[in-house]
C-alpha cells in the first residue's frame, strides 16, 4: 500500500498535497484499490467556492458510485480533465496522473486538521 509521507489524508481517504494556498487533491491508493477499476470521475464544481466537507464530484467505479469530500475550505481552481477519457489513471497512478482537482484554499488552519501519513495508516489498519 503506498501512502506518501509528504501528503496529507482524509478521514474519507482523499490526499492532498499543499504548494502554497493550492491543494492538489486525489483519492488514495487504499481508496481506488477498495473501489476497483475506476470508469469515470465527475466534477462539477470547477469555479465553485465549497465549504470543507462538502462533496465535490463523485467518481463511478464498476461496482460502485461514491462522493469526493473537499478536504479544504475554497475554490476548485481545476479540474484533471485527462480524467475524462483516462479515468483508469485514478487506478495506475493516484498520487501522480491521477489527480482529480486543484483547489484555492482560504482556511489555511484546516490543513492542521488533515491526517499525516502515520495517521492515515492507522486508521487503515497499514
Amino acid at each position: 500500500m503506498n501512502i506518501p509521507s509528504e501528503l496529507k489524508y482524509t478521514k474519507d481517504h482523499e490526499w492532498i498535497k499543499i504548494d502554497g494556498d493550492i491543494a492538489t487533491v486525489g483519492i488514495t491508493d487504499f481508496a481506488q484499490s477498495e473501489l476497483g477499476d475506476i470508469v469515470y470521475v465527475e466534477v462539477e464544481t470547477v469555479g465553485e467556492e465549497l465549504e470543507q466537507e462538502e462533496v465535490f464530484g463523485t467518481v463511478e467505479a464498476v461496482k460502485t458510485v461514491s462522493d469526493l469530500f473537499l478536504p479544504l475550505t475554497g475554490e476548485i481552481t481545476e479540474f484533471n480533465e485527462t480524467l475524462e477519457d483516462d479515468p483508469e489513471l485514478v487506478n495506475n497512478d493516484p498520487y501522480g496522473e491521477g489527480w482529480m482537482v486543484k483547489i484555492k484554499f482560504s482556511e489555511a488552519s484546516q490543513v492542521e486538521d488533515l491526517l499525516s501519513a502515520d495517521d492515515y495508516k492507522n486508521l487503515i489498519g497499514a
